[in-house]
């Protein structure tokens, strides 16, 4: 039977280790041998997991890249050891998600796809792939990547580097790398995405693009009691946005300033806090830690009135969708792929920092009602962001990248 190993960074927990979890058992329930290589945070899985390195390969990495800025350039042992077991299990298809996270070596692992003769399928979910050093660069308007990295202005961000600057070093070493393998097939998450790779170095290698995919079975409309919460939620109108982590460009200061313009009739609740964001919080927002319970994160999309997501670094935006497939209208942003997510019936698009036009819009959706906008937004959820559609155009993919990788060895037979 055909094999399929992915690499990422957790097993099952995260929404990328959650997707490459819904790729394995769609593998499986195709009849293919599914293996996941991960480096941390796992939990049970259908596929055959492959731990890559240990804590402290990861501790040693972080030490690398926060003092020489070396992300990516650690994790020797992890990665050769990883290719080990890819060599014993002769996938048919290797599928890349996010390379960055303190656990792999990018040069190891593609001297050897270079010459495996496998075909490589990439999944980019960030911006990492094509700079040298941040994962996102939209949000201050940087376009040194389009040319060559240096001096970075976020050598401080993930992942950062406190001490010196190697951003000119790894994108060229990127730049060598990532175009070394002939088999390479390049996916982008996003239209904003995709058109960024037409500026960078990867401009040769053409993208193709296939969205995210929802669950529609468990992120769908139903009836929530918003007492179950939090008893004087009952009968406010609800404004909910979800992140993990919160930080200053996921908009957690957005809905702080916003909180101060709301009356007393709307409520915030902000999901996937540490305790001290928490403890900061004024009366108006209830805060609520990270959750992997999806049940609980379905009930609180349809608990809200109107899901806001104020992050202005967004590669997709997979809140938005689980949002808009649970029937709740959104408020995004005009930054990187958020708009291109909704539409004029399911949604708004405003300026960052617009609080007035954001004020606008929350009176509008109160004015409609959500009922207004439940059959819009889960068409649209249906449209876009069905998981089957999803896991369909990437086992085409397989197979074709499989069978042309078939023929080629019959015919150099």
């Amino acid at each position: 039977m055909p094999k399929i190993i992915q690499i990422c960074v957790s097993g099952n927990t995260g929404s990328i280790g959650r997707f490459a979890e819904m790729i394995g058992n769609r593998a499986i329930n195709s009849g293919w041998d599914s293996y996941i290589a991960y480096a941390r945070n796992t939990r049970k899985s259908s596929s055959k997991i492959i731990k890559i390195g240990n804590f402290a390969d990861i501790i040693f990495h972080g030490i690398l890249t926060r003092i020489f800025d070396l992300h990516g350039l650690g994790s020797k042992i992890a990665t050769k050891n990883l290719i080990k077991r890819i060599k014993e299990i002769q996938p048919n298809i290797i599928h890349l998600h996010n390379l960055h996270g303190y656990y792999l070596n990018f040069p190891i692992l593609f001297k050897y796809l270079s010459i495996a003769n496998i075909p490589v399928v990439w999944t980019l979910h960030d911006c990492w792939s094509f700079t040298g050093h941040c994962a996102h660069f939209d949000n201050i308007g940087c376009s040194k990547w389009t040319s060559i990295c240096n001096n970075c202005p976020q050598s401080n961000s993930y992942p950062s580097s406190y001490f010196l600057d190697n951003s000119s070093r790894n994108y060229l070493l990127k730049k060598r790398y990532f175009n070394s393998i002939k088999n390479l097939k390049i996916i982008t998450v996003s239209k904003w995405l995709d058109n960024k790779i037409k500026y960078s170095f990867l401009q040769n290698i053409k993208p193709e693009l296939i969205y995210n995919g929802i669950n529609l079975d468990l992120f769908r409309p139903n009836v929530t009691n918003k007492a179950i919460y939090n008893i004087e939620l009952k009968n406010h109108f609800i404004i909910l946005g979800v992140a993990n982590p919160w930080s200053e460009n996921k908009g957690f200061n957005d809905f702080i300033k916003l909180s101060t313009l709301l009356p007393s009739s709307i409520k915030i609740i902000l999901v996937g806090l540490d305790q001290k964001q928490i403890d900061k919080l004024p009366s108006n927002i209830l805060g609520l830690k990270k959750t992997d319970n999806q049940i609980e994160l379905i009930n609180l999309y349809n608990v809200a009135d109107l899901f806001i997501n104020f992050s202005s670094e967004e590669s997709f935006g997979l809140t938005t969708a689980e949002a808009l497939a649970c029937g709740t209208p959104v408020l995004v942003y005009n930054a990187t792929a958020s708009p291109e997510l909704i539409d004029s019936e399911t949604g708004f698009v405003v300026e960052k920092g617009d609080y007035d036009k954001v004020l606008t819009c929350i009176e509008l959706v109160k004015l409609n009602g959500k009922k207004f906008y439940i059959e819009k937004c889960r068409k649209r959820a249906i449209d876009l962001f069905n998981l089957n559609d999803t896991l369909n155009n990437y086992f085409k993919l397989y197979s074709n990248l499989n069978d042309n990788q078939l023929n080629k060895q019959q015919i150099n037979i």
